[in-house]
């Protein structure tokens, strides 16, 4: 019987890509996660000035999506109907899963569930932005919440609500307007993203990444993120090592918040419960163990890039190659 895989990579990115495209023209910023089946991550991305946090909230419900192989707003249905304590338990059992919102949505490839994503962050949300102009967010003269818009439209499938009523968000917004199905743009092509600098920066370490990691036979995750930690672009190559993507995440965080590679943390630290007890300091997990380099622009600290899944030796290598 073969062993089941999650979601490639490249299509992976091409569901981020038509949702990050839906996003920039619907004037939103937060970010969209793809979660394998696995419940290790695949791929996921941030907008420019999509503030912290909505990475890991997409991720969670991706997560609940890819493993649950239901929509997240279903499970959050369920989870609310439980008891307490065996709701608390699944969140205890499940660590991904600690954000149980609306929104996430199974990938399936011929009838099974291979991944799950989602969208999140700064507005990011079911609400309707100011200034949107109506036809913009109504699928074939319908209301649609841009959050569910941009989920839908990533995977191509027909627009369906997860987040309640949106005919009562729509008339507290518009009134009584309404819109044509064929005046309505909300499922419409949109054209790709131009104007996601940082992003595309992000995303251009993690194509170096990938590339020198092929280059070199060994497979990774890589991650890019800001100064402060938070993840900007995150990627794991097909059949690369669960763990990878945490290991990459971690070190990449030590080397931003720290300024320096995370190697090097126990020497400037101290090898023993110094450096350990860093992670207790910061509000996201560091790792001091080769692989992350801090990101450097006009000589100040803009981020970090940590590679994970490989010997640590080689992620390190691959990292000050791609950093240079």
């Amino acid at each position: 019987m073969p062993h089941p895989r999650d979601l490639p990579l490249a299509q992976a990115r091409a569901l981020v890509e038509r949702a990050v495209a839906k996003a920039e023209q619907l004037g939103l910023r937060g970010a969209v996660a793809v979660v394998g089946a696995s419940g290790a991550l695949v791929t996921a991305a941030r907008l420019d000035h999509g503030g912290p946090g909505g990475m890991a909230r997409a991720r969670s419900k991706a997560w609940i999506s890819a493993t649950q192989q239901v929509p997240s707003a279903e499970h959050l249905r369920r989870m609310t109907t439980l008891p307490a304590p065996i709701a608390a338990g699944f969140v205890a059992a499940s660590p991904e899963a600690l954000f149980p919102g609306a929104g996430g949505m199974p990938v399936e490839v011929d009838g099974v569930v291979v991944a799950g994503i989602a969208a999140s962050g700064a507005t990011v949300s079911p609400f309707l932005p100011e200034g949107v102009a109506p036809e913009a967010v109504s699928a074939d003269g319908e209301p649609a919440n841009p959050e569910d818009l941009l989920i839908a439209y990533a995977m191509g499938t027909p627009y369906a609500g997860q987040h309640g009523d949106d005919r009562a968000r729509w008339r507290e917004r518009f009134g009584d307007l309404e819109v044509a199905p064929e005046a309505a743009l909300g499922m419409r092509d949109a054209p790709p993203a131009g104007a996601q600098r940082e992003l595309a920066w992000a995303t251009a370490l993690c194509d170096a990444a990938l590339e020198s990691a092929a280059a070199r036979g060994v497979r990774i995750a890589v991650a890019v993120v800001d100064r402060g930690g938070d993840p900007i672009r995150e990627d794991r190559m097909d059949d690369a090592v669960a763990g990878g993507v945490d290991v990459a995440r971690a070190t990449a965080a030590a080397a931003a918040r720290f300024g320096t590679p995370s190697a090097t943390l126990p020497d400037l630290f101290g090898a023993g419960a110094g450096a350990s007890s860093l992670a207790t300091l910061a509000p996201t997990p560091v790792l001091a163990v080769p692989g992350g380099v801090p990101l450097l622009a006009d000589g100040r600290v803009v981020g970090g890039l940590g590679i994970g899944g490989a010997a640590p030796d080689a992620c390190a290598a691959i990292a000050a190659e791609v950093a240079r």
